[in-house]
């Protein structure tokens, strides 16, 4: 782990992102010692900082220590967390701040193969998400409702769980964002109140557009869902997973165009 660009594992007990969750983070794949999908990672990091105020961090410097870190793992998971840094007690930020940077990498999940041949099964959570327009779309450290929504994602039959807000709108998976197909058309949930707006679900809009397939991004209910004809989940680390089953409705990943998925597996394994 890097601290600051040194070597080290330890924060002061006045760091803001330890007493407050004031902070962001990016979670990258790294592949052949690189970090995937950087320059995306890092318009989302400038988004977040202008949101919470923080000064742009030095994304050349930041870069140069990610590279370094990275420089002989062939595949690993990198993450990037920037506090406000040290402060008093009390919510009122320091001014000016001194912002904290932690940089570490980990090892790659054990995925199962099945997930990428035959698909993952999913429920739903209990825990619902939040409604924040200030904060949504954000990668910030709050993230105590995906860690309790976790917990309830702990029968091995299932690989993910979906999360919905107060008004039983489905809105993202504990750790991916969702899209179902149906007819030939994609839909995404709208995560203008709620929500992470992943870099790859940024990819799978794009390249849509690319294909010519219609793309909507609305409100969708669990009800829309079971009709679905297809249905899949995307993040930065598992990438594109098909859904082959939501609680016991079954759906056939067939219906999935072939020529997304690949140009966003593609997308998400280069550096």
């Amino acid at each position: 782990m890097l601290i600051n660009g040194k070597p080290g594992d330890l924060i002061p007990f006045s760091d803001r992102g330890l007493q407050y969750g004031d902070g962001l983070f990016e979670t990258l794949a790294v592949r052949q010692g690189r970090p995937c999908l950087w320059q995306r990672h890092m318009a989302r990091l400038s988004r977040g900082e202008t949101a919470l105020g923080f000064p742009p961090s030095d994304k050349q410097l930041l870069e140069k220590e990610v590279l370094a870190l990275c420089a002989e793992h062939d595949l690993a998971v990198l993450k990037i967390i920037l506090t406000r840094g040290s402060g008093g007690r009390g919510y009122a930020p320091p001014s000016p701040g001194s912002p904290r940077r932690l940089i570490s990498l980990h090892p790659w999940p054990d995925y199962p193969q099945t997930w990428y041949s035959e698909g993952i099964h999913v429920g739903i959570c209990r825990t619902r998400i939040g409604r924040n327009r200030q904060l949504a779309g954000y990668k910030h450290l709050n993230r105590l409702e995906q860690v309790l929504a976790r917990r309830e994602c702990q029968d091995d039959s299932l690989s993910e769980c979906l999360m919905m807000d107060e008004r039983e709108k489905v809105i993202c998976g504990t750790q991916s964002n969702l899209f179902m197909l149906q007819g030939n058309a994609i839909y995404t949930p709208d995560l203008t109140h709620s929500g992470i707006a992943g870099v790859v679900r940024e990819l799978v809009i794009e390249i849509a557009g690319q294909l010519s397939i219609p793309l909507h991004i609305t409100d969708l209910d669990r009800d829309r869902l079971m009709s679905a004809d297809a249905m899949f989940v995307t993040n930065s680390v598992m990438g594109f997973c098909s859904v082959a089953a939501l609680n016991k409705r079954q759906f056939d990943q067939k219906n999935i165009p072939r020529e997304l998925r690949h140009r966003v597996e593609e997308a998400c394994s280069t550096a």
